[in-house]
């Protein structure tokens, strides 16, 4: 009888048989008693277990956030009105609440260890269920991770980098270099911040993400602090969203209002209203609009991959999950309310950076971009080596995977993280490859518009 029969057969096994003594095995010295010296200095040597808050909960929500509550609400109530957006949202949410009950069903079913979502499906439904899973959100968390590095990327050089085109500056803040290559390079030291701390170990990265969360937590408090403290203000759009060609097309305005709490705004972005897209110049439609919601509603299974970090992973995954998707339900309906009850239809169409430009100091909306996007890569990082180590101790492909079994002192499988690394660097050049590649040849788009689709699928078919 092995722990990878079915999780039914192993627990009735192992509860008849747990209380009859067991012989040592050839060579193997005897059973050391609690309170020995030995077992004390094992004892001790364990590495500190995480709690529901910083083990299941802060991951779960920034992975959660990422960007979109910065930059993606404007764009959700801007192309489809607020009747639409809570609906979005309610669609949204009642998919992924099928997927937490499951994954809360599960975890209460047996004691836990590393490997999260495979642990759990292939204690309760056998290795081939679970190494088929295991496999895909495997890949699911690598791609993410590159997605989330090159994001940051594109964040970090369309505020700091030199103009492409040879423009001049318009900031004295843009003095850092442009290009694929450049790109590239940014993207390798941000992967290898990221490196860094996971190669560490859990502690460490509990604590990192702790601190980005009282950064995205200070950020978030200001953004709904802004719609009541600053006035009325007419913003200006970036040069982006005016389009012509050759000076012949429409002329689109260049400035926008921020009206403060009015109900004729609150009327006026009641109902959807489809345009083009600044950002891509393609029509909007209601299955497009979704698909990037839904890409900030996932991320739920952060602390389920810390599984083996929690102190009690059964109690924690369950309760941690389900407080994180409530709190993030609650502040993206919040702040949808808000925007449409303070922003021209205009401003949230052609400006999707607008809570930068109506913060009151426009560096902070910024800063919770960048800690965000940093934090849901690490946590998709940490978890892609949890999920490969816990392949590789069950020995579902044989030696191939044989170097994952190594771990520090710590515990920490410092092997699977550097193979996640890796294939992260891997997937990152050819993803922006791919997208120098597109933008050569149509509008120059952000990545997270040409990444979306592919990682909604991934994730989904994942969770």
């Amino acid at each position: 009888m092995t722990e990878r029969t079915p999780l039914l057969h192993y627990r009735l096994s192992t509860s008849v048989n747990e209380s009859e003594p067991r012989p040592p095995p050839a060579g193997q010295a005897p059973e050391q008693h609690p309170g020995s010296p030995r077992q004390r200095s094992t004892q001790q040597r364990q590495p500190k277990k995480l709690s529901i808050f910083f083990g299941v909960v802060i991951p779960t929500l920034l992975s959660m956030f990422s960007v979109v509550v910065f930059l993606r609400i404007g764009f959700v109530v801007g192309q489809s009105g607020l009747y639409q957006a809570i609906a979005m949202f309610l669609v949204a949410y009642f998919i992924i609440c099928m997927t937490v009950l499951s994954v809360c069903a599960i975890s209460t079913n047996g004691a836990l260890d590393a490997g999260g979502a495979y642990y759990m499906i292939s204690r309760a439904l056998g290795p081939e269920f679970g190494g088929s899973i295991g496999i895909m959100f495997f890949f699911a968390n690598v791609c993410g991770c590159a997605l989330f590095v090159l994001g940051l990327v594109e964040a970090i050089v369309a505020t700091f980098g030199v103009p492409e085109d040879g423009t001049a500056a318009t900031t004295a803040y843009q003095v850092l270099p442009s290009g694929y290559w450049w790109s590239l390079l940014y993207g390798t030291g941000v992967a290898l911040l990221c490196l860094l701390v996971c190669l560490v170990g859990a502690h460490i990265y509990a604590k990192a993400t702790f601190l980005i969360f009282l950064v995205v937590m200070f950020v978030l408090g200001t953004i709904f602090v802004s719609f009541f403290a600053v006035p009325p203000r007419t913003v200006v759009l970036p040069s982006s969203a005016n389009p012509t060609a050759n000076g012949t097309g429409p002329v689109f305005p260049t400035t926008a209002n921020f009206t403060g709490f009015k109900l004729d705004t609150l009327l006026g972005n009641l109902w959807a209203d489809y345009t083009v897209d600044y950002t891509t110049g393609t029509t909007m439609t209601f299955a497009t609009v979704f698909a990037v919601m839904f890409n900030g509603c996932t991320g739920i299974m952060a602390g389920s991959n810390m599984s083996g970090e929690l102190k009690n992973p059964s109690y924690s995954i369950p309760r941690g999950t389900i407080t994180a998707v409530i709190f993030t339900f609650i502040i993206y309906n919040l702040l949808c309310v808000l925007v449409a009850c303070s922003c021209d239809r205009v401003l949230l169409q052609r400006d999707y950076s607008f809570l930068r430009d109506i913060n009151i100091w426009h560096p902070f909306v910024t800063i919770g971009v960048y800690s965000s996007t940093l934090s849901a890569a690490m946590s998709n990082l940490i978890g892609a080596s949890r999920i490969l180590y816990a392949l590789a101790r069950d020995d579902l492909f044989g030696k191939v995977l044989s170097p994952a079994k190594k771990t520090s002192h710590s515990g920490n499988p410092w092997v699977s993280v550097l193979i996640s690394w890796f294939l992260v660097c891997c997937f990152s050049f050819s993803a922006s490859k791919i997208a120098s590649l597109l933008s050569s040849v149509t509008l120059k788009k952000p990545f997270f518009d040409e990444a979306v689709w592919c990682l909604h699928f991934v994730e989904w078919g994942a969770s």
